[in-house]
């Protein structure tokens, strides 16, 4: 079963030369499918699907394939940020759109992994190589939250606690959101502004993910938006973790030495083998699963439905 990794917990900073204490396998099949359901036949403008997960030194993709109905012209191409994009084009017109992908991985987990934090990142503030900055600082900005502040005040909160601590600093924000805010899952599109996840003291997963981002921007972290997938071991017996069954989101932060982090503040994750990912993104609105256009009148659109099935076919291998 893979679990949470517990990185560094409590106060304590991430160790910097403990060896891992094991790693496990998992041979995992995602199922996407999305419907979408109009009044009347519609014709449908070209469609974005960011499905293809990253292959990596943790995750290997073995096969996938996307079928949609009206039957679509497919390409591929590398966005700006060399996420896998697959293109799709439609001649014919229909009152629904269906769209499904489904592929198979092998995802390996370290447990207690461990990232050797560089010596001059360790204590907080810290500054970032000048070579990266052209490429970090992008990622560096915040973009919400300008006027009133209570994000950054929010994020202070943790830069504080952490005495000038790194790590824990995100390890403790991570935990915050999961622990203090209450999840709901939103089917309607778009993020919440992030003072008004702390308003509200809740929020989706993509909520909570750019809740997150934008707080460790204002602190100077690099920070990035993932879209992807979540494997739940439970699911089959009604789930413990957050976001499953859905297209799921987190954020990445920049830290020299361990380079680009995990964290899942849904679940209180961090470089949970639990997470698959399809996409990165400097905001959200880049990282769309599924996005597209249809042409007819503006009430034709009914509603859409979205079904995510994450199951392991092979049991576990330690």
């Amino acid at each position: 079963m893979m679990s949470e990794n517990p990185i560094a917990s409590g106060d304590e900073a991430a160790p910097a030369n403990k060896p891992t204490s094991g790693v496990s396998t998992d041979l995992l099949e995602v199922r996407h499918d999305t419907i979408y359901r109009y009044r009347e036949p519609v014709a449908f403008g070209e469609h974005r699907g960011m499905f293809r997960p990253h292959d990596s030194h943790d995750l290997r993709l073995l096969n996938i394939r996307v079928d949609a109905s009206p039957t679509a012209t497919q390409r591929w191409l590398h966005d700006v940020f060399s996420n896998s994009i697959t293109m799709m084009a439609f001649s014919d017109r229909s009152d629904t759109l269906s769209v499904s992908c489904i592929f198979q991985i092998v995802r390996t987990t370290v447990h207690e992994p461990v990232f050797p934090i560089a010596d001059h990142a360790r204590e907080y503030p810290f500054a970032y190589a000048e070579e990266q900055l052209p490429d970090l600082t992008a990622t560096m900005t915040p973009e919400y939250d300008h006027e009133s502040g209570m994000v950054r005040e929010w994020a202070i909160r943790f830069a504080e606690e952490a005495h000038g601590d790194t790590w824990s600093i995100l390890e403790r924000m991570n935990r915050a959101i999961h622990k203090e805010f209450n999840y709901a899952r939103r089917e309607e599109p778009g993020v919440q502004a992030p003072r008004q996840t702390l308003t509200l003291s809740g929020g989706s997963c993509r909520d909570y993910a750019v809740l997150m981002l934008e707080a460790v921007r204002h602190l100077g972290f690099a920070a990035r938006f993932v879209t992807g997938y979540l494997y739940d071991p439970l699911s089959d017996q009604g789930g413990e973790m957050r976001g499953a069954g859905a297209t799921h989101a987190w954020m990445q932060a920049f830290i020299p030495g361990a380079g680009w982090i995990d964290f899942d503040p849904t679940n209180g994750l961090i470089a949970s083998g639990n997470l698959i990912r399809t996409g990165v993104a400097r905001t959200p609105s880049q990282a769309a699963p599924l996005s597209g256009s249809f042409k007819g009148p503006s009430d034709a659109f009914l509603g859409m439905d979205v079904d995510v099935q994450v199951t392991a076919l092979a049991p576990t291998l330690s």
